[in-house]
């Protein structure tokens, strides 16, 4: 038999916006790792994460998904959860890329973070951010300097994930005469699952007292590498321990896509989405590297709730790819 060519494995963590109801719930009390790993993180939240987990897994939340109560701890369980179901299949990633809130869970998986530290930064943010103006964030199909003449007023641009798909964000009031000028001018847009203006100068006031939270950490260089959306390039020993580093992401904008090009311009890898939405996935499926076939996409999860057989459908699949790739055969499958 011919084995398939080594490729190097990043796992990717998708952020916040990838969210959705159900995500991943299929998985919940079916896969252990998973499982175990969700009510890790939740449990660290005591009766705050039995409610988020409730919701999670309710057809009629009582409080909804785009909530930042909601949104920010499950979408790190979840992110967190996948990381773990992963790995638990003998994959061990070569690196870590995560968009916004996902290199926050990358840096947990990374050894940067301890869960319990990373769990209780989260928490105070959610907590800080109910001070902040309410907004959201726009997904624009268009680059960054076609947008310039919409920015101002705190609209700012908070994310590059594409050559053509620039995420927008600011305050309500601003970002929705933005969203009108957009929709005059006849370019296409959406609004994104948050009601938060992340990566904008909005959540400034969360940047002091985030930084002093963290200098009582604990924190780490990577133990695996980690590419930095923030920076472009590989998270270095000194930033990933700096405080200032991780305070300033609620304001720094995601600067996903020349990270990517450098994560595949190194050599070909092996992307694997652990996360929900698929977001991560679709964006990466346009990189040349990944059209040529060089490198390839696995998506761990589905695009959105299908139901509890598509979660695990997708999560079989994508073990199945995987040891396709490493040419080993997945303990539960047998030879043919």
């Amino acid at each position: 038999m011919t084995l398939p060519r080594r490729r190097s494995v990043v796992l990717m963590l998708p952020g916040t916006g990838a969210q959705h109801p159900l995500m991943a719930a299929g998985l919940y009390g079916h896969e252990p790792v998973f499982t175990e790993a969700v009510d890790e993180v939740l449990g660290l939240l005591g009766p705050e994460g039995r409610a988020a987990r409730a919701d999670w897994l309710a057809t009629e939340p009582a409080v909804p998904m785009e909530a930042d109560a909601r949104s920010a701890p499950l979408l790190f369980a979840v992110n967190y959860a996948m990381g773990r179901l992963v790995e638990s299949w003998g994959v061990r990633p070569d690196a870590y890329l995560g968009h916004s809130m996902g290199e926050f869970t990358a840096a947990v998986l990374a050894g940067v973070f301890t869960l319990d530290a990373a769990v209780r930064l989260l928490w105070e943010r959610v907590g800080m951010q109910r001070s902040t103006p309410a907004g959201g964030m726009l997904a624009v199909a268009a680059a960054p300097e076609d947008l310039a003449a919409y920015l101002g007023g705190g609209v700012v641009v908070a994310a590059v994930n594409g050559p053509r798909h620039t995420v927008l964000s600011g305050p309500d009031g601003p970002l929705g005469a933005v969203a009108r000028r957009l929709a005059a001018d006849g370019r296409t847009y959406r609004r994104l699952a948050s009601r938060t203006p992340y990566h904008s100068p909005a959540l400034a006031p969360l940047v002091a007292p985030a930084r002093a939270l963290l200098r009582t950490l604990r924190l780490a260089p990577p133990r695996v590498p980690l590419y930095s959306a923030y920076t472009g390039g590989l998270l270095t020993a000194d930033e990933a321990v700096d405080p200032g580093f991780w305070a300033a992401q609620p304001v720094t904008p995601v600067m996903f896509w020349p990270t990517l090009d450098r994560v595949l311009a190194a050599e070909d890898r092996v992307l694997v989405e652990a996360g929900p939405s698929q977001s991560l996935t679709v964006l990466a499926r346009g990189h040349e590297a990944v059209r040529s076939g060089r490198s390839e996409v696995v998506a761990t999860l589905p695009p959105r709730a299908l139901g509890p057989g598509e979660d695990r459908r997708c999560v079989h699949e994508a073990r199945e790819r995987l040891f396709a790739h490493s040419g080993r055969l997945p303990l539960d499958l047998p030879a043919s």
